[in-house]
């Protein structure tokens, strides 16, 4: 029971990073382009990074939600969430 909620979280801060980033990159890009072409075009500048990690600051407030409601293990899914987004930075 204990893994499913870390799981749970896991799955959870890595659907928020991604929905994060994607309204980052339509605030960022001009209007009529898609997230995809926002994507390469902050690829090829060099900053998609720094889009990414903008992207994952809803992340902290899920991770403060779920210890207020004492959901410990989902609150460290969002932290382990966090880890693999960074490494996905570092990547990228």
């Amino acid at each position: 029971m204990d893994k499913k909620d870390l799981f749970i979280g896991l799955f959870l801060g890595l659907v928020v990073g991604l929905i994060g980033t994607a309204v980052v990159i339509i605030l960022m890009t001009a209007s009529g382009t898609s997230i995809t072409e926002g994507y390469y075009y902050m690829k090829s500048s060099g900053s998609i990074g720094k889009v990414i990690t903008l992207g994952a600051i809803p992340n902290l407030l899920l991770f403060f939600v779920l210890l207020k409601k004492n959901k410990d293990l989902m609150a460290r899914g969002i932290i382990l969430a966090l880890f693999v987004l960074t490494i996905i930075t570092l990547v990228l």
